[in-house]
């Protein structure tokens, strides 16, 4: 097999990348583990920045999330029982986001690229790169237990913090920087109506807790708890009882019901830089992670994208290889301010129970000063609904 450019992953980052590069008239071929029922199914959180809103319309993958995802203008800061709105759109100039799962993103750009006639290769195992160093790179798999290979000019490591591809970047290359938070967070998805019109995030002695949604009928909310507990802990009746207990206020009850999906998670911070080499380029969560405090994951694997497409499309039009020789560099400024914004969302929002009171007292202080200064609130609010795509490269590397 040969094409183009040979994609491994089909998440977010390789479905989006696949689909702009078919719109530039560049081929693709995508290769996923997984089958198109488990990407399609599996539940991920998905609060969409208003850039990641505005390139899935613009790359006509955005209807059904007009039609069916919630646009908020806001969220909701609560501690010390006093709950506070922060109205985005207003501080933004009229920018918003998007609650729209990630599962729903991952059908619209399956969809996009099947119809398109576009390659995914479902089900594939023992994915190897080779000559990633070389003009002419090849991926190895196998497929219903044949060995194929494909050629191509550029291979895209688009799979996850587990999969191959950033591994093919030498150690001596290569340089990761990781953060490991001592908390956790307890997922649930219920049968319930819809809580709040906006997200509410909470800082409580007990813990962190936040209300989302994701349909008119099930809900997601999340708890703090030590990232080691076992979930055969936590009953039904315990998580409603601690989510009430962190997020009550007078005249506001939290709606209950059945809970049909309950987990937990650890949360870290990771970034591998560069995030290149050869002909081989990694994005998303190959090339970082989060945590989901500051809802940036699924926005900066679009992000990262859309800055690749940008180098492939100039070098098939042109033989320019400049976008792409100085693709970590764009793609880190946007990454680092991502990560300092949501380790600052973390650390401000989460009980910390081995801070002194001293340091307690100083959280509450950061939010009651987030929370009644309108520059803090910007600052909030712009990184939050997603800072704007900044194309100047010459400017990149002049900083």
């Amino acid at each position: 097999m040969k094409t183009q450019v040979g994609i491994i992953g089909a998440g977010p980052a390789g479905l989006m990348l696949s689909h702009l590069l078919h719109l530039e008239g560049i081929e693709s071929v995508i290769l996923e583990c997984r089958t198109r029922e488990e990407i399609e199914s599996t539940i991920r959180a998905g609060v969409l920045e208003q850039g990641t809103v505005d390139l899935m319309n613009e790359a006509g993958v955005g209807d059904r999330m007009m039609r069916e995802g919630h646009l908020h203008h806001g969220i909701e800061l609560q501690y010390s029982g006093i709950r506070q709105r922060v109205n985005m759109h207003e501080l933004t100039g009229g920018k918003s986001i998007m609650v729209y799962p990630q599962h729903e993103v991952i059908k619209d750009l399956v969809a996009a690229r099947l119809e398109a006639r576009g390659e995914i290769i479902f089900g594939v195992s023992d994915v190897g790169l080779h000559d990633v160093e070389t003009n002419s790179p090849r991926i190895t798999f196998l497929k219903d237990g044949a060995e194929m290979e494909l050629a191509c000019d550029f291979i895209a490591g688009c799979d996850g913090y587990h999969g191959p591809s950033r591994q093919m970047i030498p150690e001596s290359v290569r340089n990761e920087k990781k953060q490991i938070y001592p908390f956790g967070w307890l997922g649930v998805l219920a049968k319930t109506p819809i809580a709040n019109p906006e997200l509410i995030y909470a800082n409580h002695d007990r813990g962190f807790a936040l209300i989302s949604q994701r349909t008119p009928e099930i809900q997601r909310h999340y708890l703090q708890v030590d990232p080691t507990e076992d979930i055969a802990n936590w009953s039904d009746d315990r998580i409603w009882s601690e989510l009430t207990a962190r997020v009550e206020t007078d005249g506001w009850e939290l709606p209950d019901g059945p809970i049909i999906q309950k987990n937990i998670v650890s949360m870290r911070s990771f970034v591998c830089e560069p995030m290149q080499y050869g002909r081989l380029f990694i994005a998303g969560d190959a090339a970082h992670i989060v945590p989901p405090t500051g809802a940036k994951g699924l926005n900066l694997a679009m992000a990262d994208v859309q800055v690749l497409k940008r180098g492939i499309t100039a070098f098939y039009q042109s033989g320019d290889m400049n976008w792409l020789n100085h693709y970590s560099e764009v793609a880190l400024r946007r990454i680092w301010k991502a990560q300092r914004f949501s380790y600052w969302m973390t650390t401000m929002l989460h009980t910390n129970f081995n801070h002194t009171s001293f340091e307690r007292s100083v959280q509450l202080s950061e939010l009651d000063y987030v929370t009644s200064s309108r520059a803090a609130l910007t600052s909030l609010s712009e990184n939050y609904i997603g800072l704007p795509f900044e194309w100047e490269k010459e400017r990149t590397l002049q900083i």
